[in-house]
């Protein structure tokens, strides 16, 4: 008998920027690497003779809690990436919502309603997950694997070994970041042992280290952005900024507007209402503005300003993101939660705060977009 531990990946940018990511590469945030050292210490004491991931980056680092330590090596396996999304790749999940809700709501409930243009069917995941799966096991006979995969293709798989229909999938439970899940592989038969279980994300260490701030869950809709359209939301503009203007110099409306037209300036909107903005420059990776209308604070919209510069910086090759902040900025304790950290301090006062955005390169592989359908099909 085989026992395979069946684990998603920890939670990943687009897991807390709103956007879809598929089958991209994405890198971890600050809390999925605190879920590696908690999925680390779970698998402490626990046997395990190989490890196999996707091939994605997400998967990749996760998997590094445990076969690091254990001083294995990584199989990489293109059939157990994440479903392929087609066109709502890199798309926030707020721009989505907007143009097809109903799409959405089957994306997340009702598998087989789901047709996207370029993407894979649930039952098109759950063929080459299953058979990936099956052939890890068939390798491993007798021995105890873990294999690291995605949010989506870890529910269709487990709502099949669990016996329920294509049609009934969406109705099963979606597993936490690095949650846990328990096959016994025997004779070619797979059963579910326990499923979705998350409870080294639930010790005091883990816990002391989660902060109040509201986090989006599973699909639930954010902000969708496009460019300011300056010629018409300029007044909306200066009066978004100035009413969270907390800088020492005074508040300079033409400044402002002759700024957003050198940079890159974003509006969130939520549905049709514009509610925040983020813009960037005049260095790439420079974050000068980022404001979200005060009655939609604590709502999870503003940590997307955040997805959004990371976007744009990685257009351009960049590394890391940058803001300068006042000593009585009350952006600080925001920007602090979300990995920025001080950097310097300029001869006024302000400080820079920076955030690395690389990736780790080890993680990268051999990564490429375009897998041959045979590649993702076997390991």
């Amino acid at each position: 008998m085989t026992t395979i531990y069946l684990i998603r990946h920890a939670e990943a940018e687009g897991n807390l920027y709103r956007i879809a990511q598929g089958q991209k590469n994405s890198n971890l945030t600050d809390r999925g690497w605190r879920q590696i050292r908690a999925l680390e210490k779970r698998f402490e004491d626990i046997h395990v003779d190989a490890v196999y991931s996707s091939d994605l980056y997400r998967t990749c680092a996760t998997a590094s809690a445990i076969y690091k330590p254990k001083g294995l090596p990584l199989h990489r396996v293109p059939a157990l990436r994440e479903i392929n999304v087609g066109g709502w790749e890199q798309r926030t999940w707020g721009d989505i919502y907007r143009q097809d809700p109903e799409q959405m709501a089957y994306f997340s409930r009702q598998f087989t309603k789901w047709h996207i243009e370029g993407a894979e069917t649930a039952q098109q995941v759950l063929d080459r997950v299953l058979g990936a799966v099956r052939a890890i096991a068939a390798e491993n006979e007798g021995r105890t694997v873990a294999v690291l995969s995605h949010g989506y293709a870890i529910r269709v798989l487990l709502a099949h070994l669990q016996g329920y229909s294509m049609e009934e999938a969406g109705q099963t439970p979606h597993g936490d970041n690095t949650a846990v899940s328990m096959l016994e592989a025997e004779d070619g038969t797979l059963r579910v042992v326990f499923r979705d279980d998350n409870s080294h994300l639930q010790t005091p260490e883990f816990l002391a280290g989660e902060k109040v701030r509201k986090r989006a869950n599973a699909l639930e809709p954010g902000l969708w952005f496009r460019p300011l359209e300056l010629e018409e939301q300029a007044d909306w503009f200066a009066e978004l900024v100035s009413s969270v203007w907390r800088d020492a110099r005074p508040f300079d409306r033409e400044r402002l507007l002759a700024d957003a037209e050198r940079r890159t300036t974003l509006t969130g909107y939520l549905g049709e209402d514009p509610v925040g903005l983020v813009q960037v420059g005049p260095e790439p990776g420079w974050i000068s503005l980022a404001c979200i209308r005060e009655d939609c604070r604590k709502r999870g919209f503003g940590v997307q300003l955040i997805g959004q510069a990371v976007l744009l910086a990685r257009q351009v090759g960049g590394e890391k993101l940058s803001v300068l902040l006042g000593q009585d900025s009350g952006a600080r304790d925001f920007f602090t939660d979300y990995g920025f950290a001080p950097a310097g301090t300029l001869e006024d006062g302000r400080t820079v705060f920076e955030k690395n955005i690389a990736f780790i390169p080890e993680f990268l592989g051999e990564y490429s977009e375009n897998i041959d359908k045979a590649d993702m099909t076997s390991i």
